[in-house]
């Protein structure tokens, strides 16, 4: 702040103070602003010996003898000294044993092609902001003095997930070895942050997501990379406001881009809602390889252990330039790994004012909708594969599909869906969707299809179990 004087002579002595100051401070300015290179840590780096589970060129999982370096040190010691880090290109790989903190207005760069691994057996995230803090079981307070301005950008991240099955004992992305924010669960965390960006990343073969954010405010995720990525790209959980993700692309075997407000509770560090946050440019894999292709929002009511609630609406959200992502997924889905019984939501979800554009299906995909909903757009949608008179681009309703467990005993088997609970759907608007060839767009009778499950007689005998819930469409 400057305050003016009506005193020409204040004035001058203070010009006068302030260019000596600047003369005085310059030789410390210059130190700071000529940054010293990740070598300069070279006394911190550790040479260790372990294995590694790496699959052979059948595919079977063999163990391999490993001795490498672990730079864990030395990259948060040129953090901590001078609040910035480069990772420059070499040979081989840098290996991490636990994850690099960075704290407000730190930047974090890596060359394209430096690959960073995570050591087995760390099972923590690889990068984190400094003051994480989780709200499990209860609303997030008003002020949980989050760390700002902080940037990612570039390089090759793997928790060395490269089997099917094997993780290589980094099965979570936890926020640290010791007393983790329940919850967490990413390659990259920034949990409890405001204007963040991360950007041009390879997430390559990690189990956890590839970048987890919650708690979020004013933020950029742009180039994602998925390299056979075992589970979410993006993955944001609330409270979440005023961000952009664009630009993400690859191979995952999870969603693409995840906004949960409500979510399961062993990968929500807290909950809330997600609102204002634009979803650009991103593409699924390549014809014939597989990935999960999707895109999920997923709003629900959470009831803390004390039995209060707290609604997690998703509101005002844009996604466009989107190609060949076959699953838009808006409907509730119970844990299924703790079990509906122990973790669902208290009530269906809702969501708001949700616009889908410039949307290009190069094979068959749906958006479906299983909330309260009020205000959903889509428009200028294309559909360049054979089309069928009976494929409806749009679904309003309940699902119902039977997970058995690889078990033949159906007393084994559950629900993975919510198909007894109704929703309401207003103010729908569909333009210009429109079939490979045609002259004309589809009517919105022939883009929505209205879902009302009826109970199996013949299950188990036959699967899904069904029932009675509906999807309800107020035009």
């Amino acid at each position: 702040m400057t305050v003016k004087s009506n005193e020409p002579e204040t004035q001058r002595m203070s010009v006068k103070h302030t260019l000596l100051t600047a003369l005085l401070l310059a030789p410390l300015l210059m130190l700071h602003a000529e940054e010293k290179p990740l070598s300069a840590w070279l006394y911190l780096v550790r040479t260790e010996t372990w294995t590694e589970k790496w699959p052979d060129a059948s595919g079977k999982i063999e163990t391999r003898n490993v001795t490498a370096e672990v730079w864990t040190q030395a990259m948060q010691g040129a953090l901590d000294a001078q609040g910035t880090l480069h990772i420059p290109a070499q040979a081989k790989p840098y290996y991490l044993d636990g994850p690099l903190v960075l704290k407000s207005g730190q930047k974090l760069s890596a060359d394209p092609t430096a690959e960073i691994r995570m050591k087995p057996g760390s099972n923590t995230c690889m990068v984190r902001n400094e003051h994480i803090v989780g709200f499990a079981d209860q609303p997030v307070p008003e002020d949980t003095k989050p760390d700002t301005h902080i940037m990612i950008e570039g390089g090759i991240w793997t928790t060395l997930a490269n089997g099917v099955k094997d993780s290589n004992g980094n099965h979570r992305g936890l926020s640290s070895k010791k007393d983790p924010v329940p919850g967490t669960h990413g390659v990259i965390l920034l949990h409890n942050v405001r204007h963040v960006i991360v950007r041009n990343i390879t997430v390559r073969q990690s189990r956890a997501f590839a970048v987890q954010l919650a708690n979020v405010r004013d933020f950029t995720v742009d180039g994602v990379t998925l390299d056979r990525h075992g589970r979410d790209g993006v993955h944001v959980n609330a409270p979440a406001s005023h961000g952009l993700i664009r630009r993400v692309s690859g191979v995952s075997h999870d969603d693409a881009v995840a906004l949960n407000a409500w979510e399961w509770k062993n990968y929500a560090p807290s909950f809330g809602a997600i609102h204002h946050i634009v979803i650009e440019d991103v593409h699924g894999s390549p014809d014939g390889v597989p990935s999960a292709n999707s895109i999920r929002m997923l709003p629900g009511v959470k009831r803390f252990s004390d039995g209060t609630t707290l609604d997690c609406p998703i509101h005002d959200i844009t996604v466009r330039g989107i190609t060949d992502i076959s699953d838009f997924k808006l409907y509730d889905q119970p844990n299924l790994e703790v079990g509906s019984d122990n973790d669902a939501s208290a009530g269906i979800g809702s969501l708001s004012d949700i616009v889908f554009e410039n949307l290009t299906f190069n094979r068959p995909g749906s958006i479906q909708i299983h909330a309260n909903t009020d205000g959903l757009t889509v428009r200028d949608v294309k559909l360049n594969f054979p089309f069928a008179e009976e494929y409806h681009l749009i679904e309003l309703g309940p699902k119902s599909q039977t997970y058995k467990h690889k078990s033949d005993d159906p007393a084994t088997w559950t629900e993975i869906f919510s198909p007894d609970l109704d929703c309401t759907v207003r103010s729908l608007n569909v333009s210009g969707v429109r079939p490979q060839g045609a002259a004309t767009d589809l009517s919105t009778e022939q883009v929505v299809h209205v879902i009302e499950l009826k109970p199996n007689p013949d299950y188990p005998k036959t699967t899904p179990k069904g029932g009675s819930g509906k999807g309800i469409w107020i035009r």
